[in-house]
């Protein structure tokens, strides 16, 4: 999957995030010197092509009063996870949600999904939603809560002739 010159300047323009005003993409264009149709065009390619996994907002929730952040870890039925995984990542709180392989036997946990909340009685309620949710197919639960602050960075490309 290759990309070519100005592909790659579209990519080292966003890669510390779009601009944070009402057009972002003419200020992309105009840092490129890229038309703001073409910047748009390539971007939906690279994206339909797997250079350019997703564009989305990553908010500081801690500024928006969302203090207590708990990574929800479950252990549900292998045969039910995909659509269980679906059914919870399309819920209205979850930033997030993924599967990942089990690390047993002390991991027996497959999918995770980030819970914002302003405190952790309000995590827990959403918590409990989501084991109505999965009802039997979950053997087991647990909840990680954040106890710093880590600094999110975006993608970093390579530049020619690094290792």
């Amino acid at each position: 999957m290759s990309i070519d010159a100005t592909d790659r300047r579209i990519v080292a323009a966003t890669a510390a995030g779009l601009p944070l005003v009402p057009a972002p993409y003419a200020g992309i264009a105009a840092q490129t010197g890229i038309a703001e149709a073409e910047v748009i065009a390539r971007m939906c390619a690279m994206q339909a092509r797997g250079v350019i996994r997703r564009v989305a907002a990553a908010p500081n929730h801690y500024a928006l009063g969302m203090t207590a952040n708990g990574m929800t870890v479950w252990d549900v039925d292998d045969a039910q996870a995909e659509a269980l995984g679906d059914a919870v990542g399309a819920l209205d709180f979850v930033s997030h949600c993924y599967l990942r392989p089990r690390a047993l036997p002390a991991w027996p946990y497959n999918l995770f999904a980030m819970v914002h909340g302003t405190s952790r009685a309000e995590v827990e309620a959403k918590r409990a939603v989501i084991a109505r949710l999965l009802g039997d197919a979950c053997r087991a639960r647990d909840v990680l809560y954040s106890t710093r602050i880590l600094k999110k960075a975006g993608f970093r490309p390579r530049r020619e002739g690094d290792a």
